[in-house]
């Protein structure tokens, strides 16, 4: 499989998407545009999120930091968490159990 082979989503404006679903878990791979904002939610899955390009700034438990290329976002369910891209960026997700709404 090749990952561009993969319709793109939008999930949320500037938030696009592509979607791997396995029986337990979703992998996304994320291209956001800069100045993109994940507006605050939660949900039951459990998230890893790992910067691959760009600049990200996330608040998740109201901590908010900068997450540069290599770093790791761990989300624990239910956890309310959102963000902004600074830059445009690229990031990878894991989410467990599997996003039955991004099918």
């Amino acid at each position: 499989m090749i990952i561009t082979d993969i319709e793109p989503k939008e999930v949320f404006k500037g938030f696009k998407g592509r979607f791997v679903h396995m029986e337990s878990f979703t992998i996304g791979f994320w291209d956001i545009e800069a100045g993109s904002e994940l507006p605050l939610h939660s949900h039951i899955h459990e998230q890893t999120t790992e910067v691959i390009e760009g600049e990200l700034e996330m608040t998740c438990n109201g901590v908010t930091k900068v997450y540069k290329p290599g770093m790791i976002i761990t989300i624990p369910s239910n956890v309310l968490h959102g963000g902004r891209a600074i830059t445009r960026c690229k990031l990878t997700d894991i989410f467990c159990p599997v996003r039955e709404d991004y099918k």
